[in-house]
């Protein structure tokens, strides 16, 4: 078995968090996630980023605009809708007991 896989399993179960986490303060260009969740160290490629900011999309849980851009095509802006923020919240709560879980285990 090799740690990799397992690194990457662990990174993609928060994904979600943490990109919901970036929207809820401020909308977003999707390179300026990545570029957020790089900077943490979460390592992340576009062909993950955009299937993940449809499906939140579609589930109403994110919504966006189009603006338009000097240097080339419209930018699609991402931001969290009235539902989103609730399903961040429930995000959030759960976080926070597993991590609470972990540590008590880990100690």
């Amino acid at each position: 078995m090799k740690i990799e896989n397992t690194k990457a399993q662990m990174r993609k179960g928060i994904l979600e968090y943490c990109i919901l986490s970036i929207l809820k303060n401020k909308e977003a260009y999707p390179s300026d996630i990545i570029a957020e969740l790089k900077e943490a160290k979460m390592l992340v490629k576009e062909g993950t980023l955009y299937p993940l900011l449809t499906r939140l999309k579609n589930a109403e849980i994110l919504g966006y605009r189009w603006e338009e851009s000097v240097s080339g095509p419209p930018r699609k802006y991402y931001s969290l809708t009235a539902k989103g923020l609730e399903f961040y919240t429930e995000l959030e709560n759960t976080w926070n007991d597993l991590n609470r879980a972990v540590k008590q285990i880990t100690k």
